[in-house]
């Protein structure tokens, strides 16, 4: 029998805070060793997710939760002006982080990296835990060998803050190391709007949809003479990355330094 993990849940009120905090504590395999919010301190943070108490009490003082509990693993989904912090306080604790968090700039993650390895821990910044959608990339990044004019739409709630995801640019990544850089559509065109084609990656383009009522979904349109393909992953709930959270949680105990991407954990 495995050893149960000890998580911390950071942005634990948060919308994607409270199913990894509901998680943690319905999944026999995990325990929750704190629970850290910048509001709502003091409250259990089972009846926080409306599940019964479970005597851990959410706290605004990462260091002092990092010092006291002593979890193996931070969860952290709060947003991309903290996350940095986040990673090193939790790295200098020891801690290993598992971030849902994007926004993280090449040079950040090569650093947190070395902090990693120097520490001898796991880490790992995934812009997405949904399986489906790792596997929708992998596919793309399959067809962009035999179909290499393509473009990316994705879809968010109006609440987000970073344009384009963090799972477009993942995508876009995993694209262009399949492809040589074409500069797609006619050479004369011209914009009549400025940003009508969207941003530009690669000689592609991606294009942020944010509205209301949108939760979280992706298309990977391809083209070719008389012929396209379109490859698409729907998100309906925050649940459904869940799965994705659990086997990160796993992973970053059994390797040292800082992985980019949930992708190389789905076989």
């Amino acid at each position: 029998m495995s050893e149960v993990i000890r998580v911390a849940v950071i942005g634990a009120a948060g919308r994607m805070g409270r199913e990894v905090v509901k998680l943690v504590l319905q999944d026999s395999d995990l325990e929750l060793a704190a629970a850290v919010n910048r509001s709502g301190a003091g409250t259990d943070a089972g009846t926080l997710v409306g599940l019964p108490e479970c005597g851990v009490l959410v706290t605004d003082d990462i260091e002092m939760a990092f010092a006291e509990t002593k979890p193996q693993v931070m969860v952290d989904f709060t947003v991309p002006q903290f996350a940095l912090a986040h990673t090193e306080i939790a790295i200098r604790h020891g801690v290993r982080p598992v971030m849902g968090v994007t926004g993280f700039t090449p040079e950040q993650i090569e650093q947190l990296d070395k902090q990693c390895q120097e520490k001898g821990i796991g880490g790992l910044i995934a812009p997405n835990f949904s399986i489906g959608a790792i596997l929708m990339m992998r596919f793309a990044a399959q067809a962009a060998k035999h179909m290499p004019n393509v473009e990316i739409i994705e879809y968010h709630g109006d609440q987000k803050l970073d344009a384009p995801s963090g799972t477009a640019i993942k995508t876009a990544e995993l694209i262009a190391a399949n492809r040589e850089e074409i500069r797609q559509g006619n050479p004369n065109e011209e914009e009549t709007i400025e940003g009508a084609r969207g941003g530009y990656y690669n000689g592609f383009r991606i294009h942020s949809v944010r509205l209301p009522g949108v939760f979280a979904q992706q298309e990977v349109v391809f083209g070719d003479y008389g012929q396209s393909l379109k490859i698409r992953h729907d998100s309906y709930e925050r649940a459904g990355y869940m799965p994705g959270v659990k086997i990160g949680v796993q992973k970053v105990m059994e390797y040292t330094g800082l992985v980019y991407g949930f992708d190389h954990f789905i076989d």
